[in-house]
């Protein structure tokens, strides 16, 4: 069923019944949604709803002793035995191990996963993340320089470095030998290092981020020297990395997330329960959304308005005062990071507003801050349904950052004329590049060629995907229960969406800083629901009317042990028939 929601401008689409739903103990609705994520068979489902005996992350259960022959099953990754190798070696001989990350979460928690678990097998890491500004993304000539200077003999890269060939061939020629741990699209043109990326090969959806790989290859490195591994602190790292960077959550993805939950509800580290605390998280129910809502974005603000250094030292300190401290100064960037975003935001709506509807948004500004222009052009996708690149303009050269939609590869797009960048890299749906100033028309000529190419006579109305249709009043507790054995959350494994029609808005009053979210009592029959939803203040709907909902189910921050509704749409009963 698909119905077209007029002014909104969004259609809801209610997914078919499958014809291959698995049955158990489990209430159809679970079988329904089990079968909609593609788990059709009953031991598999009974696997990913945890009811078959397997014990969530062994590594908590056994003793820190007990040595690495039980420590999780790594995946089988190109040239992972190679890295492990040289690894080793590195630990053997106590080199000095460059490790130059990423200035996000995924390169953050990968650099502080490898830099401890380095230094713990005997090596001697020293950790560097780029300055977003100064440097910008990837390796760079000059880092290189310096690390080889500091005498590092292996340099690792990690969340970068597939397309660094001329980089890492100077990192040769200064003596360093070169491991890349990167999930970026591989080039034609591989550099001269031993590279672990699972796009070099046709391998699962489940592809790991760049912090999933450092996981896999640590333990396959604790298991080749003999040594005991503390899984635990490794896997809450690897699992933070993982939600932020939207890697897919099936497969072993899955459970890595799910045994990481585990290991961040227990965490030790001084700096996560400081980040914990300072975002307001209640650290019994560490989920998917509270790393992607509470804790990324504020290690993610480090790197776009400070330096990523900030967020890096966070990870790894090992003292209480200091971690709240540091805590402390990455909840006030990431305020200022909001309210920027929001001033950024407005000024590039101006500047759209300009261009009428072109297959693809392409604006830049001098005033446009390099630290979120990403975040930005996420917001433009969100609102106009079309590629969106945002870029900074400075005085002889723009840095950019695209954010895209499933039907169109930015990178594939920006790759059909190199000769224009300076630089660039990225995904099918994320990319970001630095050009001269004088490229830019060309750029943004070629751009709107391929997009309009590409989606030429596709509806890009925004659809929202629904599992299932129920009367409100039938979502009750043994479903919640079961619902929640689905989690953990995220691309792959989306979060189940449900429609319910002709609810009663018993209460309705606007909240937020700005007033544009909703918080709203529903009710149908004798049961009542809390809900919020959020930047849907002018949707229309008032107190004593009825209306069509569709939402999820989450977790009531201000309410400990309470559920709400969180209301992915909503309109007028009967408005979208």
């Amino acid at each position: 069923m698909t119905a077209e929601l007029g002014a909104a401008a969004k259609r809801w689409h209610v997914q078919p019944e499958p014809p291959d739903a698995p049955a158990g103990d489990w209430p159809p609705l679970v079988g329904r949604l089990l079968a909609l994520r593609g788990v059709t068979d009953a031991a598999d489902a009974r696997a990913f709803l945890g009811v078959d005996g397997t014990p969530a992350l062994p590594a908590l259960e056994r003793s820190a002793g007990s040595g690495a022959e039980g420590a999780a099953q790594t995946l089988v990754l190109p040239d992972l035995d190679l890295a492990v190798e040289r690894l080793a070696r590195a630990c053997r001989a106590g080199e000095r191990v460059a490790v130059f990350g990423d200035f996000d979460v995924d390169g953050i928690t990968s650099c502080a996963l490898l830099t401890e678990g380095l230094r713990e097998l005997g090596a001697k890491p020293a950790a560097y993340l780029p300055h977003r500004v100064d440097e910008g993304y990837g390796l760079n000539a000059e880092a290189v320089g310096a690390l080889a200077g500091a005498g590092a003999t292996l340099l690792v890269t990690a969340d970068c470095g597939t397309s660094s060939v001329r980089e890492i061939a100077l990192a040769r020629e200064r003596g360093m030998d070169a491991i890349v741990l990167d999930h970026h699209t591989v080039p034609p043109l591989l550099p001269a290092a031993i590279v672990v990326n699972p796009k070099r090969e046709e391998g699962p959806v489940d592809e790991p981020a760049a912090c999933g790989i450092a996981y896999h290859v640590l333990i396959a490195l604790y298991e080749a020297l003999g040594r005991p591994v503390d899984e635990a602190r490794l896997i809450e790292l690897a699992a933070l990395g993982t939600v932020c960077d939207l890697a897919p959550l099936t497969g072993s993805n899955r459970t890595l997330v799910r045994d990481g939950l585990i290991a961040l509800a227990r965490t030790e580290r001084p700096g996560l329960r400081a980040l914990i605390e300072v975002a307001g998280a209640d650290p019994r129910r560490i989920d998917t959304e509270t790393l992607g809502f509470a804790l990324g974005p504020r290690l993610n603000a480090a790197g776009r308005l400070a330096h990523a250094r900030l967020a890096y030292d966070l990870l790894v300190c090992d003292d209480e005062d200091d971690a709240r401290a540091l805590a402390a100064e990455l909840d006030a960037l990431n305020r200022q990071r909001r309210r920027a975003t929001e001033d950024a935001f407005a000024l590039a709506e101006e500047l759209v507003a300009e261009e009428g509807e072109p297959p693809l948004i392409m604006v830049g500004h001098e005033d446009f801050p390099m630290g979120i222009v990403g975040l930005v052009a996420s917001r433009l996708v969100e609102s106009r349904r079309r590629p969106a690149v945002v870029y900074q303009r400075g005085a002889d050269e723009s840095r950019a950052s695209a954010r895209s939609i499933r039907e169109f590869d930015v990178t594939a797009a920006l790759r059909t004329r190199p000769e224009l960048f300076v630089r660039f890299g990225g995904h099918r749906m994320a990319a970001g590049f630095t050009a001269e100033n004088e490229q830019l028309p060309a750029i943004k000529e070629t751009l709107l060629a391929r997009a309009e190419e590409q989606l030429a006579g596709l509806d890009l109305t925004p659809s929202i995907e629904i599992d299932a249709e129920l009367p409100l009043a039938e979502l009750r507790g043994d479903e919640i229960r079961w619902l929640a054995r689905l989690a953990p959350h995220g691309i792959g494994n989306p979060e189940p969406a449900f429609l319910s029609r002709n609810v009663l808005v018993v209460e309705r009053r606007a909240v937020g800083a700005d007033g544009s979210h909703l918080k709203l009592k529903l009710k149908d029959g004798a049961v009542s629901w809390p809900a919020i939803a959020f930047r849907q203040e002018g949707a229309g709907i008032e107190e004593g009317t009825r209306a069509d909902i569709v939402y999820a189910l989450s977790a009531d921050r201000l309410s400990r042990d309470a559920l709400q509704l969180r209301v992915i749409d909503l309109r007028a009963a009967g408005g979208n028939r």
